[in-house]
């Protein structure tokens, strides 16, 4: 009876891997060229965003000095 469970048990999962493989081949990657140039437009933006919060950053901090030695 442990034998038989055992087949049970086994058959659904060389159907799931067998359907994931089917599944894996329907996957369209995308192109050497179009990572490359997706990867080159993330990172850009990535710098240019910082830039900008760099920039607000130094003055706020330049705002909240001369905020606080008007005071003193």
């Amino acid at each position: 009876m442990a034998n038989e469970n055992e087949k049970k048990d086994k058959k659904p999962k060389k159907n799931v891997f067998k359907a994931l493989r089917g599944e894996f081949k329907k996957i369209v990657w995308p192109t050497k060229d179009t990572v490359t140039r997706e990867t080159i437009s993330v990172v850009a933006s990535t710098v240019f965003l910082g830039v900008i919060i760099a920039c607000m950053d130094g003055l706020i901090k330049m705002l909240i000095s001369f905020v606080t030695t008007i005071g003193a």
